[in-house]
């Protein structure tokens, strides 16, 4: 009988993970992407001097973008795909992880993922991949079943758990949004720039943070691809190639807002631009690749970056 794993990440193996980070504060079996409820309030914001990494430089918004030489007005990105856990709403340490850990307590599994152990298994994409991978690397709880077939249905109904649990954090609006992200969707939606959110957490956790934090009104015309709906997660490239066929644009008009580094990767690997919004996880992951790196969004009077400096990233205008 193998024994319930522990929380302490100290019980993994040099390279089991990788190293955790303190935390600073269709192919064929495709479906369609679920269709949330959105309508805009237009907030067009000029951005002023703010700190921006680009091509290994920190640079202020308002100076890489006079760095263009008064050229024309870049054209609008087709389409502004969002990451949701990390990018919308700070999710990891005080939302998913808390609801792993009451699943976990609920059946008895003597479990407990502490808050290190987490950023180091954010380092999978998915949660029931990171279950999955926990389990078979630690041992399966005594109360977990034998065979591969019921140990998928257990992850199953374990997801199911804690989603529920995370989906009534989201509808107390516990969490609120990261700074920015409902000003920069607004402008998008305003100038009839897509949005869409692209994510390897469940739909419904996803719809429900859209739905709840943003309203039903602007969600109305976010799309969301979500959880399954391709069968490889981040950091491949899948579920951003989805989000640009199913939208109708190319991948290169497309700019993408992620916090990680399998985002970034997955991404690139689409042939997008991305700018990174660091989170509580994340602040000290490595972001060379990126087009640009943030600290958030920004709201006023704080704005970090806007659509003009997306459209103007998609031209190539910042370089080092």
């Amino acid at each position: 009988m193998a024994p319930a794993a522990a929380s302490s990440s100290a019980l993994l193996p040099a390279g089991t993970f990788s190293t955790a980070r303190p935390v600073a504060g269709r192919p064929a079996g495709q479906r369609l992407p679920t269709r949330v409820a959105a309508a805009s309030r237009t907030t067009t914001a000029r951005s002023p001097a703010a700190c921006l990494s680009v091509g290994g430089r920190r640079r202020g918004a308002e100076a890489v973008r006079a760095s263009a030489g008064g050229a024309p007005a870049a054209s609008l990105p087709a389409a502004l795909l969002f990451d949701c856990d990390g990018v919308l709403v700070d999710t990891e340490k005080d939302g998913h992880r808390i609801s792993f850990n009451e699943t976990f307590a609920e059946r008895e599994l003597g479990v407990s993922w502490d808050v290190e152990l987490y950023g180091e298994l954010l380092k999978i994409g998915g949660g029931k991949e990171r279950m999955t991978a926990y389990f078979s690397k630690m041992g399966w709880p005594a109360k977990a079943p034998k065979t591969d077939d019921e140990r998928k249905e257990f992850i199953a109904s374990l997801h199911k758990r804690k989603t529920e649990l995370f989906m009534a954090l989201i509808e107390k609006k516990l969490l609120p949004l990261r700074p920015g992200v409902q000003r920069l969707i607004d402008e998008a939606l305003g100038k009839g720039v897509k949005v869409a959110v692209c994510s390897t957490s469940n739909e419904k956790a996803v719809s429900a943070i859209v739905s709840c934090l943003l309203g039903p009104d602007r969600a109305e015309k976010i799309t969301i691809f979500a959880g399954d709906v391709v069968p490889r997660k981040k950091p491949d490239p899948a579920i951003y190639l989805l989000a640009a066929t199913t939208l109708g644009v190319d991948p290169s008009s497309c700019v993408v807002v992620e916090d990680s580094t399998i985002g970034l990767a997955a991404a690139k690997a689409a042939g997008m631009k991305c700018i990174v919004t660091k989170s509580g996880y994340t602040a000290e992951e490595d972001f060379a690749t990126a087009d640009a790196v943030f600290d958030c969004i920004g709201d006023p009077p704080e704005v970090r970056f806007d659509l003009e400096f997306c459209a103007n990233l998609l031209q190539k205008q910042f370089v080092s």
